[in-house]
């Protein structure tokens, strides 16, 4: 997600836009309603982990934890 902020605001409010970055992951600088620059944050803030999110998604065979055949002695 990214979130606009006029240049003439911004270099007002530097720690305003930095603050800004750093909550929603980058920052479009504008002139005259145009983009020209964008402020990323070196930290993306992480959602919250949930239980259960990757369900579905992962596959494990029936024999996953079989020796496979030449293996060992």
């Amino acid at each position: 997600m990214s979130t606009t902020f006029d240049l003439g605001d911004a270099s007002d409010e530097l720690r305003a836009v930095v603050d800004l970055a750093m909550r929603h992951g980058e920052v479009i600088l504008t002139r005259e309603g145009e983009p020209v620059a964008k402020i990323v944050s070196l930290r993306i803030p992480r959602q919250p982990r949930r239980p259960g999110s990757a369900r579905g998604l992962i596959h494990m065979a029936e024999d996953f934890d079989a020796t496979p055949e030449g293996w060992g002695g």
